[in-house]
């Protein structure tokens, strides 16, 4: 059986037990942060479209020596696995702890709005103190609300926190990502060019997959995607480097993973392990042993809840992931799944379950050939490569495949033997216990995580929006209000609108890079001041900003 939790819920108070964090002298010092002080740090160093194509997961061809470094510090996870297998809906999952399609994001580019209990768990992060930003992608298939992060863009570091405050930072590689494959057509990427010479990557030496056919155009995307990882490894040197430089390397997790698979046909948007198996390392200084190695299998929706476990933060019972470092971390999950919905303006419904072994895939839409023109896809040379060969008729075997005027309603594999994926073994005799247990577990899954896949988009949009029209959070109220008063003011705040999240400042905090504080209980205010307040929740508009004078120790 599935071993991810449904969710049991239809509404759930957002409880914390810690109180709200100070903003320079106008507030008391937070508990807060005073019970997290001895915490570890944590940073995640991202990479996008990057499958684990690395010399420490014994890629040849590769040249990672930063990361393979980080690898022999901490542990490498050979079975994690993305649920989408493209950016949206894979980072809507990761930062809500929830499957795309449990709470109606699972659409590329869509703007959905999740049920009220549904959090970005960095949130949970904020209200035990942590200082939380995010340098630069969110891209979560909804707009990130102001209460997610302290800090929001290219000039987010953990560098901006108060003194001794733990943090958790968010840093995206934008170099392999597909786009920058192709960059240059036919030519090295930008990316190569800033290599030295024997870091750069020979397309003659490619060891291509059986899927593509061997041509010099696809030759060359091949090499840049291999000299954009390599430059990508010195990124992720420079953010070690900052950790050491801080004095902070020995009290801070890092984890470096890939957000989903390679950026190259029948990879990214694709939910065989080319578009969902990726790269996970985890640095952990004195509580994971260097040089170790994991086979356990990881779900993209099991890091936030790792990250609340490490950080000593209950992980909320609604999310679906389970944590697999730290305190709460639970037994080994037996399954991990993943889905493919809308991808850019292309419909298709298809859905996947694997183990440490096999790989089942249902195609709820059969009818659909695997070649469906997506335009920005059709931008790679490689795929341009594909279709001119396919029209001459001059692909042969397993480059065939993808250009089929349909699908199987399903496929299986055995992942081990076939890592490409091209020997369906569906319709063998041998296999046809492997095949019933896995459909079961799939099929067990969509029901207890609630799928919304079968939902025409449409359909799903309407009774979001009904006709079209953002619902916007109420105004909250702040109070007392008014004064004067002799000594610290209790300020709370409350907003009527279920699901809702509050955040404030201060009078000082204007400016387009304003700090939104999260309210996460009383606000003692100890000097004269007037605190600004505007109500959010994931899927809705915020509310109007609302303000209130309170005037201590003076009529």
């Amino acid at each position: 059986m599935p071993d991810d939790k449904a969710s049991p819920v239809t509404r759930r108070e957002f409880l914390y037990t810690t109180g709200a964090a100070a903003a320079g002298t106008i507030l008391a010092p937070s508990l807060a942060r005073a019970a997290t002080a001895n915490r570890p740090n944590v940073l995640w160093v991202v990479c996008e479209d990057i499958n684990p194509d690395l010399r420490c997961f014994g890629d040849e061809y590769s040249i990672s020596p930063n990361i393979d470094s980080l690898a022999k510090q901490g542990v490498r996870f050979t079975h994690c696995y993305d649920h989408s297998g493209v950016c949206a809906p894979t980072r809507s999952g990761i930062i809500t702890g929830m499957y795309p399609t449990s709470i109606g994001t699972m659409h590329m580019r869509s703007m959905g709005v999740p049920p009220p209990y549904v959090r970005c768990f960095p949130e949970y992060l904020r209200a035990a103190g942590y200082y939380c930003t995010n340098n630069a992608k969110t891209d979560y298939n909804f707009a990130p609300p102001p209460t997610a992060w302290d800090e929001n863009g290219r000039q987010a570091h953990w560098r901006n926190r108060a003194k001794g405050q733990p943090f958790f930072a968010v840093f995206n590689i934008e170099m392999t990502h597909e786009g920058q494959i192709r960059a240059n057509p036919g030519k090295p990427s930008k990316w190569s060019e800033t290599l030295k010479p024997e870091q750069r990557h020979d397309p003659a030496k490619a060891a291509l997959p059986p899927y593509y056919p061997d041509t010099p155009l696809v030759r060359r995307d091949w090499a840049n995607y291999y000299d954009n990882i390599t430059a990508a490894d010195q990124r992720v040197a420079s953010f070690l480097k900052e950790l050491e430089d801080d004095g902070l390397a020995d009290n801070t997790v890092v984890f470096f993973y890939g957000d989903n698979g390679r950026g190259l046909p029948r990879g990214k948007r694709w939910i065989y392990d080319s578009g969902i198996h990726v790269p996970l390392i985890v640095r952990w200084p004195g509580k994971i042993k260097p040089g170790a190695v994991r086979d356990d299998l990881v779900a993209f929706v099991d890091l936030a809840p790792t990250v609340l476990s490490i950080a000593g933060v209950k992980i909320p019972p609604h999310i679906q992931g389970q944590a697999f470092l730290g305190d709460q971390a639970a037994p080994a999950r037996q399954y991990c799944f993943a889905a493919r919905d809308r991808m850019d303006e292309t419909y298709d419904i298809i859905r996947a379950v694997r183990d440490k072994q096999f790989k089942y895939i249902r195609n709820f839409e059969p009818e659909k050939p695997y070649a469906q023109h997506i335009n920005y896809m059709d931008m790679m040379p490689t795929m341009q490569e594909m279709r001119r060969l396919n029209a001459e008729g001059k692909l042969t075997g397993p480059q065939t495949l993808f250009f089929r005027p349909t699908k199987p309603v399903e496929e299986l594999y055995d992942c081990v033997a076939d890592p490409y994926e091209i020997n369906n073994l569906a319709d063998s005799p041998q296999h046809q216990e492997t095949l019933k247990r896995m459909r079961a577990a799939l099929e067990q899954w969509m029901k207890d995580t609630n799928d919304m896949g079968l939902i025409p988009e449409a359909v799903m949009n309407e009774r979001a929006r009904p006709g079209g029209k953002w619902a916007v959070t109420a105004e909250p109220a702040i109070a007392p209000n008014g004064g004067p008063h002799d000594g610290p003011v209790a300020v709370k705040i409350t907003c009527p609108t279920e699901g809702a999240l509050i955040a404030w400042t201060t009078e000082k905090g204007t400016g387009p890079r304003v700090h939104w504080n999260l309210y996460a209980g009383e606000i003692k205010v100890t000097e004269s001041t007037t605190l600004r307040a505007k109500a959010c929740r994931i899927g809705y508009r915020d509310s109007a900003e609302v303000k209130a004078t309170f005037q201590v120790g003076s009529a």
